[in-house]
């Protein structure tokens, strides 16, 4: 997994797309090159002191690290805005929210839903 180092580039992400979950909000960016997907993460202060939020940015790693990488496509950054309720979410459920929120980052398959009466 390559990592987004600069702020440029984190600012740049913020202006993409944007999918929020109740455990954190990815942003995404399609860059002008096909390089491997890179990665930022940040936790503000609002989330808890010091442990607490760096035991979400532990946790937001550590998913993107046990994704499939088929999920992930080249050429785009991502950044993972970590939220409080990472902390006491089950791992499992953690890692489905950010499959299902790459898959409508980029459009995915969604279920079609007839309108009733028309």
């Amino acid at each position: 997994m390559e990592r987004l180092r600069q702020r440029t580039d984190y600012l740049a992400v913020a202006t993409g797309a944007r999918q929020p979950t109740p455990a954190f909000v990815l942003q995404g960016l399609r860059r002008n090159d096909v390089g491997p997907p890179r990665f930022g993460f940040t936790v503000a202060k609002k989330v808890g002191k010091a442990t607490e939020r760096n035991r979400v940015r532990r946790r937001l790693k550590e998913m993107v690290r046990l994704a499939p990488a088929e999920r992930m496509r080249a050429g785009y950054d991502y950044v993972l805005v970590g939220r409080r309720a990472a902390l006491a979410l089950p791992f499992d459920r953690l890692i489905a929210e950010f499959e299902g929120a790459l898959e409508r980052l980029h459009g995915g398959p969604r279920p079609y839903h007839r309108r009733a009466g028309g």
